[in-house]
């Protein structure tokens, strides 16, 4: 398991950071190229979506489960 890595993203014109281990980073992005769309696109959909108490990293994180959950 490796700690969580800051990684950059841009989301709706503006740079923001989240904290993922590099396994949520991995699948993350995997769902994206799935879905045809760039991580960032994805990010900022999750972000529009999302409770406005749960954090972005989380966000990510439970969407990742819940997408691999479907498989």
């Amino acid at each position: 398991m490796s700690p969580p890595r800051k990684r950059s993203l841009t989301l709706r014109g503006h740079r923001t950071s989240v904290s993922l281990e590099d396994a949520f980073w991995d699948s993350f992005r995997e769902i994206a190229a799935d879905q045809g769309k760039p991580v960032n696109v994805l990010a900022a959909e999750i972000d529009a979506s999302r409770d406005v108490g749960t954090g972005l990293a989380s966000a990510i994180r439970l969407y990742v489960l819940e997408r691999l959950k479907q498989r």
